[in-house]
C-alpha cells in the first residue's frame, strides 16, 4: 500500500468521524446536553457504534473501488464510487440501530439523515477540493495567455473541448456563440455565450480575435459552410473539431483540432450507402483493381477492404503509386491477401497471365489517363491507346475467364466531349456496353466529376502556389466544375457496382458545380492571406477544355435508382459491328497525329466537338482582387 493510499483511506475514516459528530451537533442545535452521555458523544456506547461505522464504511470503501482512483483527476464515476460507499455506511447505521439494545439505544432518527447527507459531503467535496487545488497550481495561469478565440458551439461539445482548453496554455476561449436563442446570456464554465452565429464578425472585431473554433457536433455541412465562409469573410483563421463519434464519446483532445479546409466549405452532405448489401456483394471475393495505386483506384483498394474480400489483386504501372498503397493496405488490413503487380491494361499477355493466375470475381477498372490538355496536344494517340484499348483488352480478358462483373470508372467530360481524353472515355463506355450482352459478365459504369486532392487536380495545384506567394492561376472567370471528395466517389461506386444489372451508366450526384474562381479565392482566405497579398490571374483556357462540365444528371436524360445519390444516364445504343471497327482502328500502327485522332473519333463519338477558343481569351484582368463569394 502506498503512502498515497494510506492518506486517502485516513481521510475517509477521519470523515466518519467528523460526519458522526457533526450529524449529533445538529440535532441538537450545536448544544450537547450533558447529562446524556450517549448524545454528547462522551460515552462509550457512542464510540461503540461510532467504531462499528468506522469498520463498516472501510469495508463499503474497498468494495466500492474507492483507491483505484487518483484525486487529481476525480470526476463523475470517482463521486459515483464514493457515494455507493456511503450508501452502504447509511445502510448499515440503520442495521445497527436495529440490533443495538443497551444503554441509550435511543439513536436519534435525524441521525439516519445527517449521517449519510454529511459523509457525502465531505467526502465529495474533498475530493474535488483536492483536483480544483491541483489543477489551479497547474494550470491556472492558462486563463489569463494563450490565444484568444472564438468558440462556436456551446452544446455537449463545446463543453468539452473548453475543459480541453482549461488545460492547455495555447489557447484561450473568449466567448461563445451558438444559435440556440435558450443559451444567449448564459455561461459556460464562465464563458458567456453572446447570441448566434450572425454576430460572429462584429464579436471578432469586438474581442480583437482572429481565431474561430467550430464545435458543433450536431451541425450540417451546409451550416458548417455558413459559419465558416463568415469567419474567413471577416479574415479569421477556422479551425474544426473534425470526427462526431469522438467528440460526442468525450474523446475530444486538443490535437484532433484541425484547420478548416476546402472541403469543409463546399458543404457536401454525407454520404450514406447501403453497407450491408455491398458487403454481401464484396465479402469473401477475389477482386481486381487497375489503375489501384492513383487517386481513386487507391482508395476503392481501401474502400473494399472494409467488405472483407478474400483477396486484393492490385495492378499498376507505376512502381512507386502500387509500392504505396501496398504499404497502406499491409499497416491497416495485415489480416487480408494483397497482390501487388506491376502491368499494363494494354498489355493483353500481362491481363491474361493475371486472371489466369487469380481468378478474380470482380474487376474494377480505373487505369485510364485523364489530365485534359496533355492528352490534348502531342499524346492523342495515346490517350486513345490506353483508354479505349486498355479498356478493351481488359474488359474482353474479363469475358473469357469468367469475371462476374467488370466496372469501369470513366468521367464527366465523357458527355458532350470537347477534348480528345474525354471523347476516349465515351468511346470505352461505348466498348463496355457492346461487351454487356455478350457473356455471363455484368458490365457497369461509372461516370462522376472532379474529385478533392486527386493527382493533378487544382486544389494541390492551388496550395503550391499559394505557398510560393502566389499568383494564383485560374483558366477563365467563369469556368465551373462539379467536385466531390474521393472517398465520397469510392463509396458510391461501390453501391452502384452492387446494384448494377449490366450495361448501365451510373451518374453520380456531384451536387452543385462551383467556380474555380470561387475556389481560388476561399483557399487564398483560409490560407491566411488577403487578396491583395496573393492575386488570381486568368490564363485563358486550355486545349480541350470547357467553360462547364455536365452530367446529364437530370430527370429528362436520366433514370432513377434506389440511391438517392445514383442515377443512371440515358445513353444512346450501341451500333451493330463497333467493336470490329472500332478494333480495326485500334490495331493500325502508330503513330497517328493529333488530328487524325480527332477526325476519327467523331465516326463513333457524333456529340464530340472540340473546343475552339484561343490559348488566352481576354479576361477581365490578369489579376483580381473581386470579393469572395459565400
Amino acid at each position: 500500500m502506498t503512502i498515497r493510499t494510506t492518506l486517502v483511506i485516513l481521510f475517509d475514516l477521519l470523515a466518519v468521524i467528523a460526519a458522526w459528530m457533526g450529524g449529533l451537533l445538529i440535532r441538537f442545535n450545536f448544544t450537547l446536553p450533558p447529562n446524556h452521555d450517549y448524545y454528547a458523544g462522551t460515552g462509550s456506547h457512542t464510540f461503540a457504534i461510532l467504531g462499528v461505522l468506522i469498520v463498516i464504511h472501510a469495508l463499503a470503501c474497498r468494495w466500492a473501488g474507492l483507491y483505484r482512483g487518483i484525486w487529481r483527476f476525480a470526476s463523475l464515476p470517482d463521486l459515483k464510487r464514493a457515494l455507493r460507499a456511503v450508501a452502504v455506511s447509511a445502510i448499515g447505521l440503520l442495521a445497527v440501530r436495529a440490533l443495538y439494545t443497551g444503554p441509550g439505544s435511543t439513536l436519534p432518527r435525524a441521525m439516519l439523515i445527517a449521517y449519510p447527507l454529511l459523509l457525502a459531503v465531505i467526502m465529495c467535496s474533498g475530493r474535488m477540493a483536492w483536483r480544483i487545488w491541483k489543477e489551479h497550481r497547474q494550470y491556472g495561469k492558462s486563463s489569463s495567455i494563450g490565444t484568444p478565440v472564438i468558440m462556436v458551439g456551446a452544446g455537449s461539445g463545446g463543453a468539452m473541448l473548453i475543459h480541453q482548453f482549461e488545460r492547455n496554455p495555447n489557447w484561450r476561449v473568449v466567448a461563445l456563440l451558438d444559435d440556440d436563442r435558450k443559451k444567449w446570456g448564459l455561461e459556460l464554465s464562465g464563458i458567456p455565450i453572446l447570441g448566434g452565429t450572425d454576430i460572429l464578425s462584429r464579436t471578432l472585431s469586438t474581442h480583437r480575435v482572429e481565431h474561430v473554433i467550430l464545435a458543433m457536433p450536431s451541425a450540417s455541412p451546409t451550416v458548417i459552410k455558413r459559419i465558416a465562409n463568415i469567419a474567413v469573410g471577416a479574415g479569421a483563421k477556422v479551425l474544426i473539431v473534425p470526427g462526431i463519434e469522438e467528440l460526442m464519446c468525450g474523446r475530444v483532445e486538443i490535437d484532433a483540432m484541425r484547420p478548416i479546409d476546402i472541403e469543409d466549405l463546399l458543404g457536401r452532405e454525407p454520404v450514406y450507402i447501403d453497407a450491408a448489401r455491398v458487403h454481401q456483394s464484396f465479402a469473401g471475393h477475389t477482386i481486381l483493381i487497375t489503375g489501384a495505386g492513383g487517386s481513386i483506384g487507391s482508395e476503392l483498394c481501401r474502400q473494399l477492404a472494409r467488405y472483407a474480400p478474400k483477396r486484393l489483386i492490385l495492378l499498376e504501372a507505376g512502381e512507386f503509386a502500387l509500392y504505396s498503397i501496398t504499404e497502406w493496405l499491409s499497416l491497416h488490413c495485415p489480416e487480408m491477401e494483397i497482390v501487388p503487380l506491376i502491368g499494363n491494361v494494354q498489355e493483353d499477355g500481362r491481363n491474361e497471365e493475371i486472371l489466369a493466375s487469380w481468378h478474380p470475381q470482380i474487376v474494377f477498372h480505373a487505369a485510364a489517363y485523364k489530365h485534359v490538355p496533355l492528352m490534348e496536344t502531342g499524346n492523342a494517340w495515346q490517350a486513345v491507346r490506353n483508354n479505349v484499348h486498355g479498356t478493351l483488352q481488359i474488359a474482353r480478358c474479363a469475358l473469357r475467364h469468367g469475371v462476374e462483373r467488370f466496372v469501369m470508372i470513366s468521367t464527366d467530360k465523357a458527355v458532350n466531349p470537347t477534348n480528345v481524353m474525354g471523347a476516349s472515355k465515351r468511346l470505352a463506355e461505348m466498348a463496355c456496353q457492346a461487351l454487356a450482352p455478350g457473356g455471363g459478365t455484368r458490365f457497369e459504369i461509372v461516370r462522376f466529376g472532379n474529385v478533392l486532392g486527386s493527382a493533378g487536380s487544382v486544389i494541390p495545384k492551388f496550395q503550391a502556389q499559394i505557398a510560393r506567394g502566389g499568383p494564383v492561376t485560374v483558366t477563365h472567370p467563369e469556368v465551373t466544375r462539379y467536385f466531390m471528395s474521393i472517398p465520397e466517389a469510392a463509396q458510391l461506386v461501390l453501391q452502384a457496382a452492387a446494384q448494377g444489372e449490366s450495361g448501365e451508366i451510373f451518374v453520380l450526384d456531384m451536387g452543385r458545380p462551383v467556380k474555380v474562381a470561387d475556389l481560388a479565392h476561399n483557399m487564398i482566405k483560409l490560407s491566411g492571406y488577403t487578396e491583395t497579398q496573393i492575386g488570381i490571374e486568368f490564363t485563358g483556357l486550355r486545349p480541350g477544355e470547357k467553360l462547364y462540365e455536365e452530367l446529364l444528371a437530370d430527370t429528362e436524360q436520366t433514370l432513377p435508382t434506389p440511391h438517392p445519390k445514383l442515377r443512371i444516364a440515358r445513353s444512346r445504343p450501341v451500333e451493330p459491328g463497333f467493336l470490329d471497327a472500332l478494333q480495326a482502328w485500334l490495331d493500325q500502327p502508330g503513330p497517328v497525329s493529333d488530328e487524325t485522332v480527332r477526325r476519327d473519333i467523331r465516326r463513333w463519338v457524333s456529340e464530340y466537338a472540340p473546343a475552339q477558343h484561343e490559348a488566352r481569351p481576354d479576361a477581365p484582368a490578369t489579376r483580381t482582387e473581386t470579393k469572395m463569394a459565400h
